[in-house]
């Protein structure tokens, strides 16, 4: 792994070591039941609406069409590499968010009337997971094509997936630690994902 992508990753692991730990602790379910009583004092009709589009982009109805367009994208101009570890990386996080939501099982907030309902378990959030995958992923393709608008890519993108997070949290379907979870866990699988992505273009430019 490239020293950039190893910085980046260090915070994600030390997050996904004290998960258990997290979880479990009613000193950190203090906070962030604390912190989200906080942030539901600020809420007003014209936040309720402006937080209810920023997470409907990150829900299946607007993630799914972009995952399409971005794969007919790629095989369009033959990029298969591209193409293919857009499918893993989706994919994987895909199977990440469900697979510890079972495991963790921890319930959703129940705070005050919610805006919107959610029937799976809140650990970790999907969407902030989700989001930070497959956005994050699209960035770093277009940065890398792009060199010279990398740092205007990098950081529409990243205001965008902390939007997204924060909306889950005003609206009150997860907790802080969920958030902070599923951008650990996001962002440990997008490097690793990125990763096998130049490789994969390392060999295939030794090859030309």
């Amino acid at each position: 792994m490239n020293p950039d992508g190893l910085i980046l990753s260090l915070p994600a692991l030390d997050a996904l070591v004290g998960w258990p730990r997290a979880v479990c602790d009613d000193q950190i379910l203090g906070f962030d039941t604390r912190f989200l009583l906080w942030l539901h004092g600020w809420a007003s009709p014209g936040l309720d609406r402006l937080m209810l589009g920023l997470t409907r982009l990150g829900d299946p109805v607007v993630v799914l069409p972009v995952v399409v367009l971005a794969l007919g994208w790629f095989l369009g101009r033959r990029r298969w590499r591209e193409a293919l570890m857009l499918l893993v990386s989706c994919t994987g996080a895909l199977l990440l968010n469900q697979g510890l939501k079972v495991l963790f099982a921890r319930p959703r907030p129940e705070l005050w009337p919610a805006l919107i309902r959610e029937s799976s378990y809140s650990f970790p959030s999907g969407h902030a997971l989700g989001s930070l995958v497959l956005f994050g992923f699209l960035a770093a393709v277009l940065a890398h094509a792009y060199p010279h608008l990398a740092r205007w890519i990098g950081g529409l993108v990243s205001a965008l997936i902390l939007l997204i997070g924060l909306s889950r949290l005003y609206l009150g379907v997860h907790y802080p630690t969920d958030v902070a979870a599923g951008y650990a866990v996001g962002a440990l699988w997008l490097v690793l994902c990125l990763r096998v992505l130049r490789r994969l273009q390392s060999a295939d430019t030794r090859e030309g």
